[in-house]
C-alpha cells in the first residue's frame, strides 16, 4: 500500500474501480471496460466473437489491480505515459488510498455483496488455491476470523462503511453498487454505472450488447477464463 500511496499519481480523468475481495471485481472489470471502450453501434458492426477483448484475455489483463499487479514489479512501473482515460482498480479501503486519488476529480466505482455470500465465497476461493492434499480451512474459523475484521483488504464492514459514506458526501465521484442489485436489474445498474462513467448508452441495443459480453455465464465459459493460466480469475 505505502508504495501506491507515495507513487500513484491520479488524473482527474482516471476510473478507479474498489471493492472487497470476492464481490463481484472480475466482473465490474468486464462491465467498465467494456463500457470505456465500446465503439457507437453503426450497421457494418457485427458481433464477431473473435474480436472481443474478453476472449483473448480474462478482465484483469484490461484493468489491473494497483496492489497485486501493478506495483509487484521492481522498478515500479511509470504510469505517465499510459494514455487517459486510465482504469485500474483496488481492494484498499478508502482511507489508505493515494491523496491524488481522494483530492482529484478521478471517479470511483465501488462494488460489494453480501457479506454471508463474500465469506463463504472467499473460503472456497482460498481452499481451492491450497496445495492439493492440504486440510480444507475449517469454515467455523473462517467465520470467527471475518467476524473479527481479519480480511486481506481490512475488516470487511469498516471496507463497505467507509466508501458508503464518502459515497453520500460524494455522489459525483463515488458509485456505490451492490453486486445483488446488478444480478436482479443488469439493465438499470449497467445503465447507471455507463451515465456515472460519462459514456450513456445510446440505445437499448448498447446495454444489451455490453450484457451479453459480460453477462457471468459467458465469462465464466470463456476458454481465457476456464484454462486456469490467468491468476486472477475468481476475483
Amino acid at each position: 500500500a505505502k508504495a501506491i500511496q507515495q507513487n500513484f499519481k491520479a488524473r482527474d480523468d482516471d476510473v478507479i474501480l474498489a471493492s472487497p475481495m470476492k464481490t463481484g471485481t472480475t466482473w465490474l472489470k468486464a462491465l467498465c471496460f467494456c463500457i470505456m471502450e465500446r465503439q457507437s453501434s453503426t450497421e457494418d458492426d457485427d458481433d464477431d466473437e473473435k474480436e472481443d477483448p474478453l476472449v483473448k484475455n480474462h478482465p484483469g489483463v484490461y484493468v489491473e489491480t494497483l496492489e497485486s499487479q501493478t506495483y509487484t514489479a521492481e522498478p515500479l512501473p511509470d504510469l505517465s505515459s499510459m494514455p487517459s482515460p486510465r482504469l485500474f482498480h483496488t481492494h484498499m479501503a478508502y482511507s489508505v488510498l493515494p491523496d491524488s486519488i481522494k483530492n482529484s476529480e478521478c471517479k470511483i466505482v465501488y462494488i460489494t455483496r453480501n457479506p454471508k455470500d463474500t465469506l463463504v465465497s472467499m473460503w472456497h476461493f482460498f481452499n481451492t488455491s491450497d496445495e492439493q492434499g492440504s486440510d480444507p480451512y475449517p469454515f467455523e474459523k473462517a467465520f470467527e476470523g471475518f467476524c473479527d475484521g481479519v480480511h486481506p483488504s481490512g475488516p470487511f464492514f469498516d471496507h463497505v462503511l467507509q466508501y458508503w459514506k464518502e459515497s453520500l458526501k460524494m455522489p459525483h465521484k463515488i458509485l456505490f453498487l451492490k453486486y445483488e442489485e446488478l444480478k436482479t436489474d443488469p439493465k438499470g445498474q449497467v445503465k447507471r454505472l455507463a451515465s456515472f462513467l460519462g459514456r450513456p448508452f445510446v440505445n437499448d441495443e448498447e446495454v444489451d450488447k455490453v450484457l451479453w459480453r459480460c453477462s457471468l455465464e459467458r465469462l465464466k465459459n470463456l476458454e481465457v477464463n476456464k484454462n486456469g493460466v490467468d491468476p486472477w480469475v475468481g476475483k
